[in-house]
């Protein structure tokens, strides 16, 4: 990378592992062990490993008795998809739902469940990306087995009333499930208040290595290992700990319970300064996702007669790292299907940007981006054949 200046809005794509975390981590490097063995230096590890999940359980409100790591998110979410194949043997019922704009790993690891005989039903959300309640108030008279909405959104920010579509499940016998991967760390995430069965979380997301994660699992919950092998995770989740990821994943956890108010009143400040900043500067745009009920760090903007690839690339020219709501897949370009569940029209949902902030983005950032990115619109604009 050149030593020019680079500002990074991307963090909801993936965070830096932090400052302190970061030199936490390197120090847990040193303590090797296996968190299995029964040697000193394996019990060492080993508490290494529980102290990491009690202080993950710290963040959401939870016992740490139901907290297993995991890879990730993604291995998480399909844990949770996977156990409803022996479950639904006991339950007797065969329909998931999940909302239209989850992330791609819910949709597929849902999508997965109709190989073995579930129905998958994907539920509308409103312009601003908000579960259709009437909608959900008439699949939940079909008696689900499984719900899985995401309580913040990914692409647009928007914030779902977990606590409320969760008692509307539980109301009906069914399991609930939120992927809070990009809620845990901005927004206040409280498993016991909420009363959900699952929720997953990712350490990267919060400014820890990648490659780990969790699964809160609701004591009495059924669930099914994913990944087969041995006792690690009391038989839920085979595999070596990866104590320092681990260790560092606990760590970031509690400094993001310890930083919330912080970081929600940083964020906001400076997500707000480039929203205002481009509605007085910029004709012709949208933004998209819930105007209130939204990630205090995200941003998503659909600037008419400009393609978001485009704009993606002028801006990384200019130093700036964001991301597109489109996704270029063997040379066919598809718009965001967050975007397109919102009733946006491919143009706008092709001409999307994320701006997601975190703990290191700054107001000079913004001011940089406001100086220097409305020229390059116009350009690109005066360049369009549909503008």
């Amino acid at each position: 990378m050149s030593e020019t200046r680079r500002i990074y809005l991307d963090y909801n794509a993936t965070t830096p592992i932090s400052k302190p975390v970061r030199d936490f981590f390197i120090q847990e490097l040193d303590y090797f062990a296996n968190g299995s063995s029964l040697h000193t230096d394996g019990r060492f590890a080993a508490k290494r490993l529980e102290k990491a999940r009690t202080q993950v359980a710290s963040l959401i409100n939870a016992n740490s008795s139901e907290i297993i790591f995991t890879s990730g998110g993604s291995e998480a979410n399909n844990t949770v998809f996977n156990s409803m194949i022996s479950h639904d043997k006991k339950a007797g019922r065969k329909l998931i739902v999940t909302s239209a704009i989850e992330h791609p790993c819910v949709i597929e690891a849902s999508k997965r469940l109709s190989d073995f005989g579930f129905e998958v039903i994907r539920l509308a959300v409103d312009k601003d990306g908000i579960v259709d309640i009437a909608e959900y108030k008439k699949i939940l008279e079909k008696k689900p087995l499984l719900i899985s909405i995401m309580a913040a959104n990914n692409e647009i920010g928007t914030i779902q009333d977990i606590k409320t579509l969760a008692a509307m499940a539980h109301d009906v016998g069914a399991l609930f499930h939120t992927d809070a991967v990009q809620a845990a760390g901005k927004i206040p995430v409280d498993a016991k208040d909420w009363d959900i069965d699952y929720l997953t979380l990712s350490g990267h997301k919060i400014y820890a290595p990648k490659g780990v994660g969790a699964l809160y699992i609701k004591n009495g919950t059924p669930i099914s290992p994913f990944v087969l092998g041995g006792h690690q995770e009391h038989g839920l989740r085979a595999g070596t700990y990866n104590i320092p990821s681990v260790a560092a994943f606990g760590y970031a956890a509690e400094l993001a319970k310890q930083n919330l108010a912080e970081y929600e009143k940083h964020t906001r400040a400076l997500r707000n300064k480039l929203r205002d900043g481009f509605l007085s500067k910029i004709p012709n745009i949208k933004i998209n996702g819930h105007p209130e009920k939204v990630l205090p760090n995200t941003l998503d903007v659909s600037f008419k007669g400009a393609e978001g690839e485009a704009i993606l690339l002028h801006l990384d020219l200019l130093g700036v790292s964001v991301s597109t709501g489109s996704a270029c897949a063997s040379g066919n370009l598809e718009p965001s299907h967050v975007l397109l569940a919102t009733g946006l029209g491919p143009e706008l949902a092709h001409g999307s940007i994320r701006f997601s902030f975190g703990i290191y983005s700054t107001e000079s950032d913004v001011d940089f981006i406001l100086d220097n990115f409305p020229p390059v619109l116009e350009k690109l604009r005066r360049m369009s054949t549909v503008y």
